[in-house]
């Protein structure tokens, strides 16, 4: 079988994916190794430091590679074995191919193509359009527009809405333009930008900021509500039992666990990437099913980026001349778990690199919950965050049912979860908060799993926080190089590079 090279990125967050014999084997954004955040393609040409990291991945070279699968127009690579795939066929793909289902139905909201909502079947004939014919905006434009009226780019940080929708009470603003559900469409009041900036003033800054929380969890409640209307629509015309998700929308943890939790489908799936990078993935896999009968598989691993052996490390750190030890497994995790239950901050740098947005727990930096000033200290110090901001936490899956309530599990910290014991974690909650993003951690983690278990065995509290592992404003660390220099950088207090130890 010929290797097939998925390619992604047309405007910005490139990314490749590698698929051989019907799997894939690779996948890496083009930020991760340029260092250069949201990096997009350039016309023509392959980014080739993030192609070489995946050739060495799988163990071949570019000649080997028979087909370049393209999921957008836009994207021109001049050569000659190129095949394009429907943008929102891509996305169905990197959701359902991703996904431990025999069968589901595929949900997709993107608002780069149109249609900008479409509906899907998944089986083991492969996938097929289904007769759900969408017009006009979707849930994701609607979203970007409620975020720019709110102060914030809509091309790139609706994240920053759904984190201060997070804080905000639970309230009515009078004067917000709603939105009306019918059938398949939207119905958006030409002035519904305009009523939110009414409120908050066209920079987003001339109301306090309790009243501009509430208004942006009335707007995303808002949202949400129409979406499940959506859903249940769907759901009544089609049936099934699962639920893919896929698009950038299904990047935001309240509309999945809104969709998780309905009762809609009696099981839902996001993959680890649902936005555009990801399409790399369902591109290169629409091709392998169409071309090399592409059996079903288990759910894909959300490590499959680039990783580095101990004896790599360890040649970076001595061409840094840096002092460091070498610890054995429990070792490691005892030497962790105590910088943690003393406050301080670690990052954390192990096997292969995650290929999704959300540290998973090998480019992570970590935190005890419950320290004093935990939430000062990544916010103002670390990341340069706003107070309002929350942070997500990894827990056993075993303790998931003590510490939270929400969906049953959330490997790839795809869904969000009430916390049952606010005190507890008062440190790491602002004003307000009461929900976190979570990823659930089994014994299959390995190290990582060890870690958090021990460390609820010394504190009470089995779960950490963990975020990526960067600096201010950069993208997720790939190579020992860039761990580093992020160590150095910034006010992390100990770094753990596979079995090597850097410390302060």
């Amino acid at each position: 079988m010929s290797v097939i090279l998925g390619v992604a990125g047309a405007t910005r967050n490139a990314a490749l994916a590698l698929c051989n014999e019907g799997r894939i084997v690779g996948v890496c954004e083009r930020e991760r190794v340029t260092r250069t955040r949201r990096a997009a393609l350039r016309p023509g040409h392959l980014p080739t430091e993030t192609l070489n990291a995946l050739l060495q991945i799988g163990n071949c070279s570019r000649q080997d590679i028979g087909t370049f699968a393209v999921a957008e127009s836009a994207i021109r690579l001049g050569e000659s074995s190129v095949q394009y795939v429907d943008h929102h066929y891509a996305h169905a793909a990197t959701a359902f191919y991703s996904s431990p289902y025999s069968s589901a139905t595929i949900v997709v909201c993107d608002r780069r193509s149109l249609p900008e909502l479409t509906v899907w079947s998944g089986d083991a004939s492969g996938i097929q359009q289904l007769d759900f014919a969408w017009a006009g905006p979707a849930f994701a434009t609607v979203y970007s527009l409620a975020a720019e009226a709110l102060g914030f780019s809509r091309d790139g940080d609706e994240h920053r809405l759904e984190a201060l929708a997070r804080v905000g009470e639970h309230r009515c603003n009078p004067g917000v333009a709603s939105i009306a559900h019918r059938e398949n469409r939207l119905e958006v009041p030409e002035h519904f930008q305009a009523s939110i900036e009414a409120i908050v003033g066209r920079n987003g800054s001339s109301v306090s900021d309790t009243v501009k929380a509430s208004l942006a969890e009335q707007v995303q409640r808002h949202v949400g509500d129409l979406l499940l209307q959506t859903v249940a629509a769907i759901q009544a015309r089609f049936g099934g039992e699962h639920l893919c998700l896929a698009g950038g929308l299904f990047y935001n943890s309240y509309l999945t666990t809104l969709l998780a939790q309905s009762g809609l489908y009696a099981e839902t799936f996001v993959p680890a990437n649902p936005g555009n990078a990801g399409v790399a993935v369902g591109a290169a896999l629409t091709i392998a099913a169409r071309e090399q009968s592409l059996a079903r598989r288990e759910t894909l691993s959300p490590f499959l980026g680039p990783e580095f052996t101990p004896q790599e490390i360890k040649a970076t750190l001595d061409n840094c001349k840096l002092s460091y030890d070498y610890l054995r497994n429990g070792q490691l995790i005892d030497r962790t778990v105590t910088a943690l239950a003393k406050g301080q901050l670690v990052g954390w740098f192990q096997g292969r690199m995650e290929w999704g947005t959300r540290a998973l727990g090998h480019r992570s930096i970590l935190a005890s919950p419950v320290a004093p000033y935990v939430l000062e200290n990544l916010n103002v110090f670390l990341k340069h965050r706003e107070p309002h901001r929350t942070y997500s936490v990894a827990i056993c899956q075993e303790d998931l049912p003590r510490f939270f309530k929400g969906p049953a599990k959330s490997e790839f910290m795809e869904y969000e979860f009430d916390v049952l014991d606010p005190e507890l974690l008062r440190p790491l909650l602002p004003a307000n908060a009461s929900r976190l993003r979570v990823q659930t951690v089994d014994e299959s983690a390995g190290a990582f799993y060890q870690l958090i278990r021990a460390f609820g065995d010394l504190t009470g509290v089995p779960m950490v926080v963990n975020t990526s592992f960067n600096g201010f404003n950069e993208p997720m660390v790939c190579n020992p190089r860039d761990a580093v220099r992020v160590f150095y950088g910034t006010g992390l207090d100990l770094a753990i590079l596979d079995s090597l130890v850097l410390q302060k």
